[in-house]
């Protein structure tokens, strides 16, 4: 299997081609090959880590679709928008609030997610040590100016959008250059941020549920080593997204070819997955006001939501 990461040549391809959107989307130019079927992700382990259970759904999904597949891991979110924006690719994987930007950028389409411990569902959290003198987020930001704090990603779903927006609303956090905090700090990713506020660099941090349980499975980090003084509500699992233009016929296929997989190897590489089950836009709504407050979607474009 040939695997491919995407080097700074082709981010400024990317760039090209999003100037050049229109006249691709109108000439039929940009889109994925019909004789390839392009699946996008973005890492949620390292590389090494996922390359067999990735290798397994090429697989599986060729062996469905009756088409060769490749799956690419991308190095960001943004570069996984811009491909399922223009279509250069058929399927894409990624955070919530990545999905609303495609979706409201482009129509960008949820089919499917997958289920963990018998539910399509995750949390944020808000992590400190064992040994921290605070049991609840209430108690924490009674000594917040004394307080380090991380989040993951700027694009994250749950290691920063839903829980700066619960710090914004509890007025503690209005931006990267504005707080009531000692410090704020972006790692950058879930394994990152759990490193930090387990070795004592920062007080508090934000990490997605799903990936601290795995990384605590994987023996990666230490479940002792580690209180939860926050849980956000539910939050849908990460989408797999078509593009706009996907044929329904095509809808199904994709449904059907991840619905019946069961490999182990691929399952766990998706925060130690049960299944994959059918999702749809509609489960990804409870994010939207997070994400407006937030600045992540042009609010032009959300206000007949």
């Amino acid at each position: 299997m040939k695997r491919r990461l995407l080097t700074m040549t082709l981010m400024s391809s990317i760039i090209v081609l999003t100037a050049c959107g229109e006249n691709n989307e109108e000439q039929g130019e940009g889109k994925a090959s019909r004789d390839l079927f392009e699946v996008a992700v973005i890492p949620s382990q390292s590389i090494g880590e996922m390359e067999e259970g990735l290798s397994r759904l090429e697989d599986h999904l060729s062996d469905h679709l009756e088409m060769p597949v490749e799956v690419t891991h991308y190095p960001n979110y943004n570069a996984v928008v811009e491909a399922i924006n223009y279509s250069h690719v058929d399927l894409a994987y990624f955070g919530p609030v990545t999905y609303l930007i495609a979706y409201e950028q482009s129509g960008a389409e949820a089919v499917v997610t997958q289920s963990i411990d018998g539910n399509p569902y995750y949390y944020s959290y808000i992590v400190t040590q064992p040994d921290a003198p605070w049991e609840t987020l209430d108690e924490l930001l009674e000594d917040v100016e004394e307080v380090d704090f991380a989040f993951g990603s700027q694009s994250s779903t749950s290691g920063f959008t839903i829980p700066g927006f619960e710090l914004m609303e509890r007025n503690v956090y209005e931006n990267e250059g504005s707080y009531e905090f000692s410090s704020v700090r972006f790692t950058g990713s879930h394994d990152i941020t759990a490193n930090v506020v387990a070795d004592g660099h920062v007080d508090a941090g934000a990490i997605d549920s799903a990936i601290f349980q795995a990384l605590i499975n994987e023996g990666a980090i230490e479940e002792e080593e580690y209180k939860i003084i926050w849980e956000s509500q539910q939050l849908y699992q990460y989408p797999w997204a078509v593009p706009h233009d996907t044929e329904d016929d095509r809808k199904d296929q994709i449904r059907e070819a991840f619905l019946a997989i069961d490999d182990e190897e691929i399952l766990s590489i998706f925060g130690g997955a049960d299944e994959f089950v059918e999702a749809s836009h509609d489960e990804y709504d409870s994010i939207l006001e997070a994400a407006r407050t937030m600045g992540l979607l042009d609010p032009e474009e959300d206000e007949d939501e």
